[in-house]
């Protein structure tokens, strides 16, 4: 898959981190100096496009002819909205994400600016306290079809049953996948050997029930 994205915040990079990881194809279009000088600390030189997404060479020399997502990133609504219009008008893209930075605007993110997904910082954080309560240590990052699955991360703590086994001998529950592991700074991509450890960060894509069913596996024996 091949992703441009556009604006080099702390959200856009570890987006990119995770699909790089993922082996996707991944362009990060920005033009602030200072940003400029952390992404290319962050992120693999060929992976950044320096110059004004906004600008049509800039956008088109970064790919975004042949790209399948468009992630607009930027600090301002107006130019995540004028692209995401931008790209699928011009370019025929087939996916645009747009992050919303008012929550004001979030009205304006739908089909008339051809936003296929808009990201409300203020309704993931409500939805983000109402899942907090219900799945205990469980985060839940990310809705995904409707809030039939979701993206999820759960810290392994010390003590927890699954710690020192691998992957392949946990009945891990049915709909549930797990996707990434961040560890002492560094992110694997898990396989049926991979050992859990404690304070391991586990990335998971779960239906409702399987969040459940995981958080009681993860967490302390006989805990929530």
């Amino acid at each position: 898959m091949r992703v441009v994205i556009a604006g080099g915040g702390r959200s856009a990079v570890y987006l990119a981190s995770l699909l790089i990881a993922q082996k996707h194809t991944v362009r990060v279009i920005e033009h602030r100096r200072d940003v400029l000088a952390r992404l290319h600390s962050d992120l693999p030189t060929e992976v950044i496009v320096e110059g004004n997404p906004l600008d049509g060479d800039v956008i088109e020399h970064a790919g975004i002819g042949g790209a399948d997502v468009f992630v607009a990133c930027l600090p301002e609504d107006a130019e995540n909205l004028l692209l995401c219009y931008i790209v699928r008008s011009r370019y025929e893209t087939q996916r645009t994400i747009a992050w919303i930075n008012n929550p004001r605007h979030a009205w304006l993110y739908d089909d008339k600016f051809h936003v296929d997904v808009a990201l409300n910082q203020a309704e993931i954080l409500a939805k983000l306290v109402e899942e907090e309560m219900s799945l205990g240590d469980m985060m839940v990052l990310l809705k995904l079809q409707r809030g039939k699955f979701a993206l999820v991360e759960e810290v392994i703590p010390a003590g927890a049953q699954v710690v020192g086994h691998a992957l392949k001998d946990i009945d891990l529950p049915a709909n549930s996948v797990i996707t990434a592991i961040l560890r002492r700074g560094e992110m694997i991509i898990p396989n049926g050997d991979t050992e859990l450890l404690a304070g391991d960060e586990v990335l998971a894509i779960v239906d409702p029930p399987a969040a459940e069913a995981l958080e009681r596996l993860f967490g302390f024996p006989g805990g929530g």
